[in-house]
């Protein structure tokens, strides 16, 4: 084979490479409803399909800074804009993963307390900054292998595998009172946000994870009941209140059934 045969061999190889990240990219915009990055990246591949053949070089430069941006799409279709934290797709993902390993994770569900109220009353961006900076409470502290992910609005989700059931109702306390006991007027005269958790342990079995998110909306939509600011979690069929004041007593509530509301603030 002369030279300029296997040049031409490489040059080709080198595009159809490069296509083919191309239409990667194209796909994963178009998979977050970035129409106009998905139809750029098209475009260029119908351009790449029409084109004379390019030195090595440049095919090589060019498909390494492609990966770059497919990895940093990736990434951003993973995390939650405004929190930086991960988002649902990453949770639903890796949520199946985990049954998957058979390490069906003890998961606790966190809701900002009224939160609406914080809105109306210091306005949206002062709430989008209490969303961020909560987010950085709940994170601090977890063990190596969990994580924090947005649910939906005001609800985030720590996911703790391979922890036990004390470890893991304490770590939502702890996670509690460190969003209490936060100097929240520093922010904004006058704020004050705590959070309300419901804590799904680790099933004996490897339950479906909309069934054990089920489980811990329902213990959440309990502390709120019990009057905010709480943690619950179920043993034995009973649902306990996580209660560390001083001289308190534990209240436990019997379960009937499942607790739902759409606004439980």
């Amino acid at each position: 084979m002369s030279q300029d045969s296997a040049s031409l061999r490489a040059s080709e190889a080198d595009s159809a490479d490069l296509l083919a990240v191309h239409e990667s990219i194209a796909g994963m915009f178009a998979t977050q409803g970035n129409w106009r990055r998905a139809y750029e990246h098209l475009r260029c591949a119908y351009d790449l399909a029409r084109a004379e053949p390019r030195i090595p070089d440049q095919f090589r430069l060019e498909v390494e800074r492609l990966r770059r941006e497919r990895a940093q799409a990736r990434e951003e279709s993973l995390t939650d804009a405004l929190t930086a934290t991960y988002n649902r797709r990453y949770l639903d993902h890796r949520l199946t993963g985990l049954r998957t390993e058979g390490r069906a994770p003890a998961i606790a569900l966190v809701d900002l307390d009224l939160f609406k109220a914080v809105n109306d009353t210091f306005g949206h961006r002062v709430g989008d900054q209490v969303l961020q900076r909560v987010v950085a409470l709940l994170q601090q502290s977890l063990p190596p292998t969990a994580f924090c992910a947005r649910y939906g609005g005001e609800e985030f989700v720590l996911v703790l595998p391979d922890t036990s059931a004390g470890a893991a109702i304490a770590l939502a306390e702890r996670a509690r009172l460190r969003v209490a006991q936060h100097d929240w007027e520093q922010l904004c005269p006058g704020l004050k946000v705590t959070i309300s958790i419901g804590v799904a342990l680790q099933p004996e079995t490897l339950l479906d994870a909309e069934d054990q998110l089920l489980e811990a909306d329902s213990l959440l939509y309990a502390a709120k009941r019990a009057g905010r600011n709480l943690v619950a979690y179920r043993r034995y069929g009973t649902v306990r209140i996580v209660r560390t004041l001083r001289n308190a007593t534990p209240a436990t509530t019997r379960c009937e059934g499942t607790y739902s509301s759409p606004d439980r603030g």
